[in-house]
C-alpha cells in the first residue's frame, strides 16, 4: 500500500510518516500543495493526507484539482481547522474524511485503512471480468482462462486470483492475504498462506514463458508482468 502525505510541518509529517512505515505502507512526503499535485499525477496511491494550510497551494486547492483530473485516490484532511464548518467544506470539495489536529495516530491508522477498505471494495463492484496480461478471470462466470487455457480452481484459489489480480501490480502482504481469503485472523506465523500460494502458482505460471506472481521477500505477493 502507497501513502501521500502533503504536511508542510516537518515534525507531524514525520510522526505519521513513521507511523504508517511500521503499519506496512511506502510513503511519499510533500511539503507543499504543488509537490503533492505533481506526486498525486505521477504516483498511484492507496491514499492522501492532506493538510489545508499550505504554502504555493492551499489543501482546498489540491483536492479540488485531484477530483477535476478523475483522481479517485481517498483523501483523509489532516487540519488544525476543527469546526463543523471546516469539516463539511472539506467533504463538499471532494474529501472523502477529516481529522482533526491534535489527533491521535491509532484513529489516522483507523480512518486510513477504512478508507482503503471503502475503496477496494468500490472497484471490485464495479468490474466483474479482470485482465492481467494473458491471463482473463471472469467473476460471475467463476472462469480462469491463460493464454486461451482453462484452469480448474479451487474455491479459495480462485478467491485468492481475485484478489491479486484486483491488486494487479501492488504488493499484498500475507496478514492482508489470511484477512481476505479466509475472513478472520490467523497466527501470522503460519504457512497457510505460503501453501495457497504454491498451488495457485502450480495452475497459472507453471507451463508459462512469463511468470505472474512473484515474491517480495519479508513483505508477501505481488501480480504482474515481469
Amino acid at each position: 500500500m502507497r501513502a501521500l502525505i502533503v504536511e508542510d510541518d516537518q515534525t507531524i509529517a514525520g510522526f505519521v510518516a513513521k507511523g504508517l512505515r511500521e503499519a506496512g505502507f511506502v510513503v511519499d512526503h510533500a511539503a507543499d500543495g504543488v509537490s503533492g499535485l505533481a506526486l498525486a499525477r505521477t504516483e498511484p496511491h492507496d491514499v492522501a493526507i492532506v493538510d489545508l494550510m499550505l504554502p504555493g497551494l492551499d489543501g482546498i486547492s489540491l483536492i479540488q484539482a485531484l477530483r477535476r483530473e478523475s483522481i479517485k485516490t481517498p483523501v483523509l484532511i489532516l487540519s488544525a481547522k476543527g469546526s463543523v464548518d471546516d469539516r463539511v467544506k472539506g467533504l463538499e470539495i471532494g474529501a472523502d474524511d477529516y481529522l482533526a489536529k491534535p489527533f491521535a495516530f491509532s484513529e489516522l491508522l483507523a480512518r486510513v485503512q477504512a478508507l482503503i477498505r471503502r475503496a477496494t471494495a468500490t472497484a471490485a463492484t464495479a468490474s466483474t471480468q479482470l485482465t492481467v496480461g494473458d491471463l482473463t478471470l471472469d467473476v460471475l462466470a467463476r472462469r480462469a482462462v491463460r493464454a486461451g487455457r482453462e484452469i480448474e480452481l479451487r474455491p479459495r484459489e480462485f478467491t485468492l486470483l481475485e484478489y491479486l489480480m484486483r491488486n494487479a501490480g501492488r504488493v499484498v502482504s500475507k496478514t492482508m492475504i489470511l484477512s481476505h481469503v479466509w475472513d478472520y485472523a490467523f497466527d501470522p506465523r503460519t504457512n497457510v498462506v505460503d501453501v495457497l500460494v504454491f498451488r495457485l502458482r502450480e495452475k497459472i505460471d507453471k507451463g508459462f514463458p512469463r511468470k505472474l506472481i512473484h515474491t517480495v521477500r519479508g513483505i508477501g505477493y505481488v501480480l504482474k508482468l515481469d
